[in-house]
């Protein structure tokens, strides 16, 4: 009895706890539904007013413009003599005088070393001797034969005697000629003994001393001469260009070669295209060429390496813009415009060759044409700028005369 008691007092109980419940949930939806219908809403209003606008992209600009442009091939090259001379000596000796000075400037002819010549002096001297003895007896033995002749037209001596006189005529006359070779041979020693310039160009340090006995067998020589004037520059151009270099050899005019410093900012010599190689080679698919230079000035020094442009168009009236403004994307070359609101635009451009930090564009720009050159990797299509020029100073696009765009400075 008890225990059915107990079970119909707690049915108003449980009634009571589940209309708390279901008190608490409806006000916990009114909560929320306030929250995201009405407070929240506001608060994302207010935060998107609070906002500010996205500042202007400062960006440097530089207009389309029309040139003269000279169309060069560059490749860095070195300075290569046309000749160098290890001169050594012929004979042996003492080198009795060294008549040039480290590094001299040295022409073709000029005492450089002499040797000591009184050994071969003597040796001339004898060789004169020998001959003046053989030539009195070739004449002695003349003489006999021109007698024995007459003789022999009298029947007076055999034939025999006659053509054994005829004989040792010959063989005095081939003495005498040994003797004029030994003469010549000493003679051709003392001019030896001489160490002359064979070409002019300058000299490297002092290899031998006064005093140094030196051989005709030694391997090292005594001076070594340079070829300065003219000089020549030898560089590679690639196999793509070859066409352009062979068009040019076809005319008659020479073609202009540029040497300029390691900075290409100097300008050493200007020379001409002398010859190019007879194949390209396969490993760097280059093609190495020979230009030639006056270097009066001795502007270019042996093995020095310098930055060569072989000229070989001249482009009249040509678009150009920095090559800075020229940008890369999945469709091509494209540049960032800028537009008389000072926002920019993307526009496709047609690119022809690059010179000197300048590029030919074919299509797609018109002179006058604003183009960004610095702060292009921060905008978008339509982006807000603000233009510098290249020089610093701010500027603005104005409209004149209709369509035509004008820079002008602030």
């Amino acid at each position: 009895m008890d225990n059915q008691n107990y079970e119909k007092g707690d049915i108003p109980e449980r009634t009571s706890s589940a209309r708390k419940y279901w008190w608490l949930s409806a006000v916990c939806l009114v909560i929320f539904g306030l929250y995201f219908f009405v407070i929240r809403p506001q608060s994302d209003a207010n935060s998107k007013k609070a906002v500010p606008a996205m500042p202007p992209v400062p960006v440097t600009a530089a207009a389309v413009k029309k040139k003269d442009l000279g169309v060069y091939i560059t490749g860095i090259g070195s300075v290569v003599p046309l000749n160098t001379v290890t001169v050594k000596t012929r004979i042996d000796g003492e080198v009795v005088k060294v008549l040039y000075h480290e590094g001299q400037i040295v022409t073709h002819g000029d005492l450089l070393v002499q040797i000591d010549p009184r050994p071969y002096e003597v040796q001339l001297t004898q060789a004169e001797g020998q001959l003046m003895k053989d030539k009195a007896l070739l004449k002695n033995a003349q003489v006999d034969f021109e007698r024995y002749r007459t003789l022999w037209a009298q029947n007076s001596i055999p034939e025999q005697q006659l053509a054994t006189q005829d004989s040792l005529v010959h063989q005095y006359e081939g003495a005498v000629k040994t003797d004029q070779g030994v003469i010549d041979n000493a003679k051709l020693d003392l001019i030896y003994s001489r160490i002359t310039a064979p070409i002019s160009g300058r000299v490297v340090l002092r290899l031998v001393d006064p005093g140094n006995i030196v051989h005709a067998t030694d391997t090292t020589g005594m001076v070594v001469i340079t070829q300065l004037q003219p000089i020549t520059v030898i560089f590679p151009v690639s196999e793509d260009d070859l066409p352009k270099v062979l068009k040019s050899l076809k005319t008659d005019k020479k073609m202009t070669v540029e040497a300029y410093d390691r900075d290409q900012q100097n300008k050493l010599a200007t020379g001409v295209l002398l010859a190019i190689d007879n194949q390209i080679d396969p490993n760097t698919g280059t093609l190495k060429i020979r230009a030639s230079f006056p270097n009066k000035g001795n502007e270019l020094f042996p093995n020095q390496f310098v930055n060569a442009r072989l000229f070989t168009d001249y482009l009249h009236d040509a678009l150009v813009v920095p090559s800075e403004a020229i940008q890369r994307g999945p469709q091509g070359a494209f540049v960032y415009v800028v537009k008389a609101d000072n926002t920019v635009t993307m526009r496709p451009v047609g690119l022809g060759v690059t010179q000197e930090g300048e590029t030919v564009v074919k299509t797609g720009m018109a002179t006058g044409d604003l183009v960004v050159i610095e702060g292009a990797d921060r905008l978008r299509e339509g982006s807000k700028v603000e233009t510098k020029s290249k020089g610093g100073g701010a500027m603005k696009k104005v409209l004149a005369h209709g369509a035509e765009e004008k820079e002008v400075r602030r």
